[in-house]
């Protein structure tokens, strides 16, 4: 069964290819505090002196360390290996295809890489560095050294180091197929182990769990760490072993791994003859190679899913290209509607996508931005009055002209067009937007074959940009429509009513009776023989007041109750208690007229003289703005319906319908199908890898399944871990 970790390690560079979030090997990880001996312990296992050391935190990256069995007699990873036949052991690295046979060598090589990754201000980084160390000393295993454990930033260290350490050892020993060596020293209290209370927060059983206590020759005189090997302090399901570390002048003196391990084989049987043979570095070596392989054996099944489900998410090989290009183009288009309809598999649970985003842009953005328009926006009651002289022509209207009205109500039916194109262009990017989001398996394929990914991408802009136009064009009939012809007779729309109302709220007191308008007082008011103008109460008056003159009338009348107060705008007479103060501009010319000469027109704007509106005015421009009101509501809930219908008819279902059979016309060639289906260097990497993983994986169950046959038959061949 050694032949499992080696395969296990094949697959460690497997998923450093297609992902290892995806695939948990089986592995051991090792954690413990700064300064527990750590490094002490793996550099015992090699019998090489190879790991970084110093001060404060030295492993600032995961260190995959893979130890490889050679025999003396030469084996099949010599012949790899150029030039290895003079060596008994050797390390490579996954980053670089050098080998080195000077361990100082990888102990540089290590730091180089650490501080490229991690930086060199003592931070921590979570890629890790893949060392495989070939050597007859040592056995078949995959451990991976975690930083160090720490609490208080020392130095130039980031101020979060204890969270991004904390953080990275819980990513490896949350694995359910890793085994966790935690490590502890002697010389301190167990009870205070972070590894431990670390291992039982993943781990609550203890299944995966093997304590290491290091250091059991620096205990105090007269006391030993016998109750806490025997578990009597706190017990570990797979076990607690002992070792002895080397000192620092063992490691300064460059004391051989040989010497170090004899004296730890007598320290133990002088200091704990009765658990020697269950402590020390050997013991620990044989124990962890038991069980990783125990514990591969027990993952093989569930690897062997992940495999086969990995490679059924990077896609079969291609047979037929043709028919490959049918099913991908099927596919798309169904996903594509689908995710329209919102009958996807797939339900987005972040955000509203595809058909529930272009219904939102419908009911929500479209409606509330027509609502929020004011049916009398830019309109000033000057405006309108404007309107009503300018469709009365050279005669005063009795009744309220209807050109002015139908003038007015065009001119704000018009701003219904901006947000209703604006729509348009909303639901088109909405249209655009489904390509990236329209499937997990349909984006796999897209990955996979980029080439065919732009070339639909530019089929489905091409298509929208030519539906575009013809949808803008059947909104601004629509809208155009609307202004040819104002239906007064809408069955919604009730002038009457609304005229009625007007002259309801009016106010009544204000107009002026008959007789007091038409009672003449010929001795105060007389026209002027010499100049033409108006004689009134001896002041001459003229007929047409210059620009910016004002009259003081309080000569003319000296007394509210004049009759002439009654005939002249209020404002302009003398101000009394009832009097109104609502001050309005009058529009005036912006040259005086001239003696003699053509008129000059009356300027629409105003200027910035202002007076009070005759009741009459008044009551006109309050029913114009009813009438505005009422018939701009009823065209506005008219276009909230019929634009949506429209973008629907016109652009939504006509991709839905020729979507397929554009993209067959413009994918399905016979000289760029080759083209279309280039796959990805990336993709076709992984899923050879995959493919070969799977396949070692079948082997080794086979394997494993013989010998299971071979052991129920009785035929002499054992099987055990």
């Amino acid at each position: 069964m050694e032949f499992l970790i080696p395969l296990i390690n094949k697959l460690q560079e497997v998923c450093t290819t297609v992902g290892t979030d995806l695939i948990q090997l089986p592995q051991i990880v090792v954690v413990g505090s700064q300064s527990s001996g750590k490094s002490s312990v793996l550099e015992s296992l090699v019998g090489q002196s190879f790991l970084p050391r110093g001060t404060g935190i030295v492993t600032r990256c995961p260190i995959v360390l893979q130890l490889i069995h050679v025999s003396k007699e030469g084996s099949d990873y010599k012949s790899e290996e150029e030039g290895m036949g003079d060596y008994d052991e050797w390390a490579r690295f996954l980053h670089t295809n050098t080998v080195f046979t000077d361990f100082n060598k990888v102990q540089e090589e290590i730091q180089a890489y650490t501080n490229k990754i991690a930086g060199s201000n003592k931070g921590v980084s979570s890629d890790a560095l893949y060392l495989k160390v070939y050597s007859q000393k040592v056995v078949n295993l995959t451990l991976v050294d975690l930083p160090g454990l720490t609490k208080v930033p020392v130095g130039d260290q980031p101020e979060d180091i204890e969270i991004q350490v904390y953080d990275l050892v819980m990513r490896y020993i949350s694995n359910p197929n890793s085994i966790i060596l935690a490590i502890s020293s002697a010389n301190t209290d167990i009870a205070t182990s972070e590894a431990l209370k670390l291992a039982r927060e993943v781990d609550p059983d203890g299944n995966r769990t093997l304590a290491v206590i290091t250091k059991l020759d620096l205990m105090d005189t007269g006391t030993d760490a016998m109750d806490v090997l025997c578990g009597r302090v706190i017990p570990v399901k797979l076990g607690i072993i002992g070792v002895v570390n080397r000192s620092q002048q063992d490691i300064v003196n460059n004391k051989k791994f040989k010497e170090v391990l004899k004296d730890e084989a007598l320290f133990l049987q002088r200091k704990y003859p009765t658990l020697a043979s269950q402590n020390g570095t050997p013991h620990l070596s044989k124990t962890l190679n038991r069980l990783l392989l125990h514990h591969i054996r027990k993952c093989l099944p569930d690897l062997k899913k992940r495999f086969q489900s990995l490679l059924n998410s990077l896609g079969e090989d291609i047979v037929d290209k043709k028919q490959t290009l049918l099913q991908i183009i099927t596919k798309f288009s169904s996903a594509y509607c689908s995710a329209i309809d919102g009958t996807g598999k797939n339900i987005e649970t972040s955000e509203l996508f595809g058909g529930a985003r272009i219904s939102y842009i419908f009911h929500e953005t479209f409606g509330k931005t027509l609502d929020c328009i004011n049916a009398l926006s830019g309109l000033t009651q000057f405006d309108i009055l404007t309107a009503i002289r300018n469709s009365s022509g050279p005669r005063p209207a009795i009744f309220v002209p209807e050109i002015a009205f139908e003038l007015l109500v065009q001119r704000q039916i018009r701003k219904l067009e901006e947000p209703s194109l604006r729509c348009v262009e909303l639901v088109h990017e909405e249209l655009q937007r489904i390509v990236q989001h329209c499937g997990t398996e349909i984006q796999t394929d897209m990955m996979r074959f980029p080439v065919l990914h732009d070339k639909i991408k530019d089929v489905i802009t091409a298509l929208l940009r030519k539906r575009l136009p013809p949808t803008n064009e059947m909104v601004e009939n629509m809208i155009a429509i609307e202004l040819a012809y104002i239906n007064t007779r809408h069955p919604d729309f009730h002038p009457q009513a609304v005229a009625a109302a007007t002259f309801a709220n009016s106010d009544e007191g204000t107009i002026p009776k008959r007789s007091n308008l038409t009672k003449r007082h010929t001795d105060s008011f007389a026209p002027s023989e010499t100049t033409g103008n108006i004689i009134i109460n001896g002041v001459d008056v003229p007929k047409e007041p210059l620009k910016g003159q004002i009259y003081d009338v309080s000569s003319i009348s000296q007394s509210s109750g004049s009759w002439f107060s009654k005939i002249l705008p209020s404002g302009i007479g003398p101000a009394t208690n009832g009097s109104r103060t609502t001050a309005q501009t009058v529009p005036t010319s912006s040259n005086p007229s001239p003696v003699s000469g053509s008129p000059q027109r009356t300027p629409t704007s105003a200027t910035s003289h202002e007076r009070q509106l005759f009741d009459k005015e008044k009551n006109d421009c309050d029913m114009i703005e009813c009438l505005i009101k009422s018939y701009f509501g009823i065209l506005r809930k008219q276009i909230q319906d019929a634009v949506p219908k429209i973008i629907m008819y016109s652009l939504v279902n006509h991709m839905k319908n020729s979507l397929q059979s554009e993209l067959v016309t413009h994918l399905c060639k016979a000289e760029q199908i080759d083209l279309l289906l280039a796959e990805s260097e990336h993709v076709a990497a992984r899923r050879r890898e995959a493919s070969e993983g799977l396949q070692a994986l079948e082997r080794v169950i086979h394997m494993i399944e013989e010998m299971r046959e071979a052991t129920y038959f009785g035929t002499g061949t054992k099987f055990k871990l």
